[in-house]
Formats: structure tokens, sequence, C-alpha cells
């Protein structure tokens, strides 16, 4: 199949590169004509907390959007005749907006350092998030005209606001750094303007295109957030190495003396079907995030899909069409040195060096890269996973900052709060009671404007914890009101606990009960693909070992680095103590999905050799060499685009950038360059049991090219 449309698209080259082209003006069009949909808080509900949210919502009891104004005097003592001025100012800007349903009276901090101003939004929370600029701009006008006072903002839509404007500028940062530096990279593989600029040119619109098609599939799931991060995280990395893939390939084969449209046809044969193999993979493995039943996992696995399976489309039609119309002229124009630097290494001329002893001595070479990774591995063991919160946010969001002097001027404000709601004859009075236990405790506090609130049968309590915010906090207040308070006050009535601090905990934990079966699915579709594609049981084990050796490294070194301050410094991050809650189940998919990549293109290489009737160790040998410049390639365009989402600010992000960074720098290496070919030369023929390549005729793509 991969032969035949590489055929077609080499000898209809302008039909080929004409609906591709259309291809991404159509996608483009979409992403601009079709409004991306957002993930609402229902889709994120789990557990108790999602049965809390689930009994307010159907009794009318839930909260307004509302947004607090903190006013504050950076030298000391606030001066309540300046900040009752401001309050004024802000209460007329606040009433002249439609958005606004109403203006509290101001509430005064017991420490006199400060003074807030509630307000109440229309509508819902999705109306808030709509017109929350005007109502920060009417804040911000007010700072202006007080600047001895400082008048900041703080609510769940204007939070939300300050997070979509950071992750807006992350996005735009690593979109100038991957781009140059990716092309920088495949100028040294090619040595060549053209051939450097083909795979970028090709990824970045496999990119625009998947961005454009999930546009409309945001309907069934939509984006929770970071989308446009992964595509592009995801994109430029495989949508650049398929194209390496097959444009390395073309190009040995016409140096060996094929024509442009041989050499096309015979890069479609191997380089063409390792492709759709690892595209496959990719696709099987993110399949795995629809396991873990979340709405913004559900979001990164289908535009990840969207986006890989473009990016094998493109390399299957458009990539042969290029190659045929441009011919020799693909290696124009020449960089002098980094050409003759490319001649003069040759194909796999440093992995030859490494690979030698390697060869010589496997079992000493997978005994110490064992323990290698073992080393790397083992402070896996105490990785701490909590939800993200307040504490990993950037500090740089003026929101973050608010919030946290909302809750040190004002502990009953803001804070680790919850709902505690029950249903039934006495709901209300059961409440009263756990309000005056929770007091009592010194634990919690009520604010003064959420007593207890009542709609038929169903009553609301909201209470706030007096510890500080942070993820292990918010659990242990948690645990007190769902295993103490509440079933004393409450007895046989139904109830639940719910809030957003209960909302964070039920979350993050749904993650780690739902890491077991993602991991076993993933696994499990891998290894039966690869026992399928290579019709070897013993390949689909080694494959599936090695996978798991590279995640548990990856786990490993994420545990050192953000669980500890010592590379803080270095990655310019404040450490939280933990790993937030997504991101390990999140990098397994992924990780197993990239390794896969490369791993198919060393394996068809190593078992070209085999079919040949090449011994184990010459066909390793063989394999490993001829396919180490293009994974190395593929591996440093890796490596350099989730480098680059390692300086962002997000630490999300740069956990996701340091954890794939380092897993495909170990798997290139260590992993793909001792321990596979250790493995593959100590189990000789029974490596591709039961399948029997050395007995089979040697694959030759040039007889059958030729006859056609």
């Amino acid at each position: 199949m991969t032969v035949r449309v590489a055929r077609w698209s080499a000898t209809h080259p302008w039909r080929a590169i004409g609906l591709w082209l259309l291809l991404v003006v159509v996608a483009v069009g979409m992403s601009v004509a079709i409004p991306k949909q957002q993930t609402q808080d229902k889709d994120t509900w789990v557990g108790q907390s999602g049965q809390a949210a689930e009994l307010i919502q159907q009794a009318g009891l839930a909260d307004k959007p509302s947004e607090t104004v903190l006013l504050t005097d950076p030298d000391g003592p606030l001066d309540k005749a300046a900040a009752t001025t401001a309050i004024g100012q802000l209460r007329q800007k606040f009433s002249a907006l439609e958005a606004v349903q109403s203006v509290g009276q101001p509430v005064w901090s017991e420490n006199g350092k400060a003074a807030l101003l509630p307000i109440e939004l229309k509508g819902t929370a999705d109306d808030a998030a709509d017109a929350i600029e005007k109502v920060v701009a009417a804040t911000g006008e007010v700072q202006q005209a007080n600047p001895g006072l400082s008048i900041a903002q703080a609510g769940e839509a204007s939070l939300d606001a300050g997070i979509w404007k950071q992750v807006g500028s992350d996005l735009a940062k690593a979109e100038k750094l991957s781009l140059p530096i990716t092309f920088g990279l495949m100028l040294l593989a090619f040595g060549a303007l053209i051939a450097a600029g083909i795979p970028v040119l090709l990824a970045f619109s496999a990119v625009g295109a998947a961005l454009g098609f999930y546009a409309p599939l945001s309907y069934l799931f939509p984006d929770g957030g970071s989308v446009a991060n992964v595509v592009l995280l995801i994109g430029m990395a495989v949508g650049v190495d398929y194209s390496l893939f097959y444009l390395k390939r073309e190009r040995e084969e016409r140096r060996k003396g094929w024509d442009t449209l041989h050499s096309v046809e015979i890069a479609a044969a191997t380089s063409g079907h390792s492709v759709v193999v690892s595209g496959v993979a990719v696709i099987v493995s993110m399949a795995g995030l629809y396991v873990a039943q979340d709405a913004t996992f559900a979001s990164m696995a289908t535009a990840t899909i969207v986006v890989v399976a473009v990016a094998v489309l493109g390399s299957l039609t458009v990539l042969p069409a290029l190659l045929a119309k441009l011919g020799h002229r693909v290696d124009r124009p020449r960089v002098p040195l980094l050409w003759r630097l490319n001649r003069r290494i040759g194909p796999g001329g440093i992995s030859r060096r490494i690979l030698a002893p390697v060869l010589r001595h496997p079992r000493a070479a997978l005994s110490l890269s064992a323990v290698v990774v073992v080393a790397l591995a083992v402070p896996a063991l105490g990785m701490k996973t909590e939800s993200g919160d307040l504490n990993s946010l950037p500090q740089s969001i003026p929101e973050v900052r608010t919030f946290k002097a909302l809750q040190e001027n004002f502990p009953s404000q803001g804070g680790l709060s919850y709902d505690v709601v029950a249903r039934g004859d006495g709901a209300a009075a059961g409440l009263a009671r756990l309000q005056e236990s929770a007091v009592q405790s010194g634990k919690f506090v009520v604010p003064p404007a959420d007593a207890v609130r009542q709609s038929g049968e169903t009553a609301v309590l909201t209470v706030v914890s007096v510890l500080p915010e942070s993820s292990g906090n918010a659990e242990v207040a948690l645990d007190q009101l769902r295993d103490d308070l509440a079933p004393a006050a409450l007895g046989s009535t139904t109830w639940a606990v719910g809030g957003e601090s209960a909302d964070s905990v039920d979350y993050g934990n749904n993650q780690r009960d739902k890491l077991p079966w993602v991991i076993a699915f993933v696994l499990a579709l891998t290894l039966v693909m690869m026992a399928v594609t290579f019709r070897s049981v013993a390949i689909a084990l080694v494959t599936t070992l090695l996978n798991l050796a590279s995640v548990a490294a990856c786990f490993g070194v994420l545990s050192l680095v953000f669980q500890h301050t010592w590379a803080e410094g270095l990655l310019g991050f404040t450490s939280v103590g933990y790993v937030v809650s997504w991101i390990p189940l999140f990098l397994f998919v992924i990780l197993v999905g990239l390794s896969m990549d490369y791993h198919v293109f060393v394996l068809g290489r190593i078992r070209e050799g085999v079919a040949e009737g090449l011994t184990p160790r010459e066909a390793v040998r063989k394999g490993i060499t001829e396919s180490a410049g293009v994974v190395t390639s593929a591996a440093a365009v890796m490596v350099s685009v989730f480098a680059v989402f390692a300086t962002l600010g997000m630490l999300e992000m740069k956990q996701m950038g340091v954890g794939l960074a380092v897993a495909v720098l170990i798997d290139a290496t260590l992993v793909r360059i001792v321990m596979l070919p250790s493995i593959l030369v100590l189990l000789g023929r029974k490596a591709w049991w039961p399948n029997r390549l050395h007995r089979e005729a040697p694959v030759q793509p040039e007889r059958e090219l030729v006859a056609t």
C-alpha cells in the first residue's frame, strides 16, 4: 500500500502537492469558522465531590459566579480613608457594567492591613468567563487612579483568564524556539537547506491542519486547556521524524545509484512501512488515555491521534511528491562545512564505535546499562503525586498572588473551601450541628455569608480549613470532614462533601486509580501489535520490557528534579515537593508511543539483515549503524522540542518537557544502542521466534521495482 501511494504521488506530484495544500487550507478554515469548545465544570466531576456538585445543581443552590477585589497598602497598614475612596470608585465602575449583578459591602480585615469588595456576576460561570475582561479592566482603571494603594482582583473567572494568558504566552514562546532549533538540527543532519526545510515545513503544516480538524471534534471531546501545547509538542516531534525516516532512506538509495522514482519507492516499501507502524503505535498508545475516562485526557488523546494521522498521511503522500519533483535538487543549496562533515562521518560513524564493544561483550554491556537504568529508576519509588494548586501555578500570574494575599488577610475567604451538601428530612439541622462542631474543632471556619443555604429538602454548608493552601492539606481537611465530622453530625441523612478543594483531591485520586488500567491497556495492545508486525513473540516481549525501563527511568528523574530544590535555579521554578497528578499517566502513554517511533525503524533495518541471511550479530551491527544517523537526528529533534517546554512558566508543562526530554535521551542512547543490541545478540535466532526470517528469501525490493 505504501509503495502504491508513493508511486502515484511521485508520478503525479502537482496533484499530490495541490491536494495536501487544499487539505491544510480547509483545516485552517475550519479552525477559524468553528469555535473550539472548552471543558465545563461538570465534565470533570468525579467521586463524592461530583455527587455533591450534582446535588447542589439539582437543588439550584450553586453559588453565583463572583469576584473579589483586594485593597492593601504596600507600605504598611491600610489607610481606611484612601481605601474608602477607592471602594467608591470601584462601586461606580462596576455598577456601570452589564455583567455585574451586584456589588457587596466592603469587609475590613482584623489585622487592619486589607479590605475586600465582593462582586457578584450575572449568569453562569461560562457567562462570567466571557465578560471577565471588562471587569478586570475596570479594576485596573481604579488602580491607576490610586497609585498609593495595591488594588487587585481575584476569582475563578479572572484566575482562569490569567492561566489562559500564561498558556498563550508559553505557546508563543515554544513556537518561536522550536522551529529554528528544529531547522538547525535538520541542517546538521542533511547539510542542505531544502532537505532540512522539508521535514520542518511538513511538521508545521501537520500541526496547523490537526488544530483545524480538532475544532469540530471539540464538540465531542472539549479542550481541557492543553490541546494546543500537546499538538505542537507531539506534532513537531513525530512530523519531523516521519519525514526524516523517509527522506534519509530515499537519499541512501540514490547514493546506491537508483533514480529518484525507484529511490522513492524503495523508501516507501521500507521506511514508509515503518512510518505507518510507528504512527499506529502512537495512536494505540494515545488511545489508552480514553481508559482514564477523563475529559481533559480525552481531548489530549483525540488531538494527538489527529496530528499523528495527519503527519503519517503527509509522509506517505506529499513527501514522495516533493522528492520526485525536486530530484537531486533536494540536496541544494549545500552548506559546505556541514555537507563535508556529514560525508566524512558517514552513516553510523559514531554509533559504530560505541556499538563495537557492546557486540563483543553483550553480557557486560547489558549488565552495566541495566544498573544505570535501575539507579535512575529507584527514586520513582518515592514519587509523590498531587493535584495542582495555587502553589504549582506561576507566581507571575497576578491573580495567584492576589489569592494568596486574600487568604493571608482573610482566612475565611478563599483558602481550602468545602461544600457539605445534605438531602432529606433534618438536612438543615444536621448541617447546623456540623457547623458548630467544625468551628469548635478549631480546624475550620465558616464565612459569615455562607451559613446553611436550603432549597426544599437539600441544604448546603460551606466551611473553610484554617490550614495553609496545599494539596496535602486539602486531603487532610477533606478526610476530617468525610471520616469524622460529617458522619457524626449528619448520621443517616444522604450527604456528600464537595467544593473546589475536594474536586482537586478526588481528581488526583481518580488519576492514580486509573493509572494501572491505562498501563495494562497500552502494554497489551502494543505487545500484540509488535508481535503481529514482526511475527515474533520474543521481539514483542523485549519491546515491552525496554519501554518499561525507559518509563521507569523517566519517573525517577522526574522525582529527583521536581521533588527537591537543587534544580530550581537551573530550570527556573519553585519546587512544590510533588509531581502534578496527571503527568505520570500522560507521560507513560506518550513515551510508549514515541519510543516505538524509532524502535520500529531500528528493528526493521535489523530484520532486513536477518532476512538477507546475515548472522544475528552482523544483522544487529548492520541495522544499528545504518539507522543510527536517522535515530540520532530523530531523538535530537524530540529532545530539543521537549526541552523547549522545560523552559515554560507553567509547572505542568515544565514537568512534561523535562520528563519527555530525559526519557527520549535515555531511550535513544542507553536503551536502543546498548540494551537492545545486547539482548538481540544474546538471544540470537531465538529473538525472531516463531518467525524464521533467516530461512526466507532475502527481501529485495529493488528487483520487484525494476520489474515494475
